[in-house]
């Protein structure tokens, strides 16, 4: 069965269209049956400050309307700290003016969030206790260590990185990830966010960073791939990319 899966893209996020596709296509080497193709409309925004994040997500609905006309499956609204800049359960709201909006344009009822999807990831694996990677600048990193503290997941300690060119986001090697994350402290945690934003790359680091310190290891892209193929009702399973993506949830 072939499956149209929307993206809603930050217009200088080039990672969102590599990771979120690569991670389905390699589900589908395994259940060739269950195919996808990947369909994107994009919101403007060039650096990560919260003023370009917050017209960034007004922009939102004009993008939603274009991929109804696509009748997508599913839609997923990508940019984390868009959302988690808004304030604590801005997902919730943004997710339920976008459907409305979808839905009286012909399309779909199903659109998740990369915010949601992570607070949802790491309940899903039963987390209470956390530590993360972002490369935001510390004032958006505490934004998004007090959206997911609303929601009862505790943030032991975080990285950030501090970049606030999102080319240069993301344009960071993923493997880097392996040498930052031993600066982390993640003792006490019950798991790590390797990278709070789906623009920074960390696909490629996800799985042997967790076989390494031993702990479930995902990030905003695993988690809303988690998301997508929960409400397609498929599998939760994709080949190396941690524990949420292991099919045992």
């Amino acid at each position: 069965m072939k499956h149209r899966i929307g993206l809603l893209v930050p217009s200088s996020n080039v990672t969102m269209e590599t990771e979120i596709p690569k991670m389905l296509n390699d589900r589908m080497l395994e259940i060739p049956e269950e195919t996808f193709t990947f369909h994107s409309s994009r919101m403007r925004m060039q650096h990560v400050t919260p003023e370009e994040l917050k017209r960034m997500d007004c922009d939102s609905d004009r993008c939603v309307v274009e991929l109804a006309d696509a009748k997508c499956d599913v839609v997923a609204n990508a940019c984390l700290v868009a959302i988690m800049s808004q304030g604590i359960g801005y997902h919730e709201q943004s997710e339920s003016r976008l459907s409305k909006i979808s839905m009286e344009n012909g399309g779909t009822s199903r659109i998740v969030s990369s915010a949601g999807a992570l607070v949802e990831g790491v309940k899903t694996l039963g987390a209470k206790k956390v530590s993360i990677i972002t490369p935001y600048m510390k004032p958006l990193t505490k934004m998004v260590v007090d959206y997911l503290t609303a929601y009862s997941i505790e943030v032991l300690d975080s990285i950030s990185l501090e970049i606030s060119n999102n080319l240069e986001v993301g344009a960071q090697d993923p493997n880097n990830l392996l040498k930052i994350v031993e600066g982390l402290d993640y003792s006490g945690a019950d798991a790590v966010v390797l990278s709070a934003c789906v623009q920074m790359p960390s696909l490629a680091a996800i799985q042997k960073v967790e076989d390494r310190i031993g702990l479930p290891v995902l990030s905003a892209a695993t988690s809303t791939v988690f998301k997508i193929l929960k409400e397609l009702e498929l599998k939760t399973y994709v080949p190396n990319a941690g524990r949420l993506l292991s099919g045992a949830y």
